[in-house]
């Protein structure tokens, strides 16, 4: 029998328990067979499982994949931000993914985790409007998860969105819809019903794209963000040339052994 150190960590909390995104992060001594990841992943049945592997290579500490419970990705911020709350030992810890060289680091009572920025152009997609339920203006993107944004007024329609997630289920992006928030400077929800997930709670992929698509729209480069999903959660959004800085808390929610 192989044991496993498990944690569950709640990435991108608001100021009440048990809100932001929950992920597994799961320090391995070595890789595992991929099958055997995935499997795990659809075990834990979370939207993301991070696994980390001690890094041979210089100026990096960890390799990191993460797994939804059916494929894996190319880039998740919040497991990325929940593994950095629990391998980061001092100022910053460095992961080699796909996606690049990601770092998590402190900042005052924040973690910040450094992603590339990924740009979106207006650009229709057939068939989104109607899967969604509602019609804005769309933005493609061609990087990271391929980001699929619909801009709508405001942060009631946002939270008014009912989508047909059969439908969706045809679209391999992060279906984004944004609009200016109340509270936040803006608002969104996130659907990745391609990638086994209806509906994120909170996405750090998606505001890859979405902080340079605020950044713009906003006049400056920092903001705040709502993720209005059930369980919701904040980001401290920062634009730094082509790199995206999100800010978050995370909270640990479970500590055991994943038992193989």
């Amino acid at each position: 029998m192989t044991n496993i150190p498990f944690f569950q960590v709640d990435a991108f909390v608001t100021h009440r328990p048990l809100t932001g995104n929950p992920a597994a992060v799961m320090p391995l001594e070595r890789w595992l067979d991929d099958t055997v990841l995935q499997a795990i992943a659809a075990e834990n049945n979370l939207s993301e499982t991070a696994f980390t592997v001690p890094s041979e290579d210089a100026g990096v500490d960890y390799d990191l994949r993460w797994f939804t419970p059916t494929v894996e990705v190319d880039l998740c911020g919040h497991a990325s931000l929940a593994s950095g709350h629990v391998l980061l030992k001092g100022d910053r810890v460095r992961f080699a993914t796909k996606s690049g060289v990601l770092t998590v680091s402190r900042n005052g009572d924040l973690l910040e985790l450094d992603l590339p920025a990924h740009a979106v152009e207006r650009q229709d997609l057939p068939g989104l409007a109607d899967a969604l339920g509602v019609s804005g203006e769309t933005f493609l993107g061609r990087s990271g998860n391929g980001a699929a944004i619909m801009l709508l007024e405001n942060e009631e329609a946002v939270r008014a969105v009912s989508p047909d997630f059969a439908a969706l289920c045809a679209f391999d992006r992060l279906v984004i819809v944004t609009a200016h928030g109340d509270e936040q400077d803006v608002a969104s929800r996130v659907f990745a019903a391609y990638h086994g997930i209806d509906e994120d709670p909170v996405t750090g992929s998606a505001h890859a794209a979405l902080t340079p698509f605020w950044a713009e729209r906003l006049g400056r480069s920092r903001f705040t963000a709502l993720q209005a999903s059930k369980r919701g959660g904040i980001l401290d959004c920062r634009l730094e040339e082509d790199r995206v800085i999100l800010g978050g808390r995370c909270a640990t929610t479970i500590v055991g052994t994943f038992q193989l």
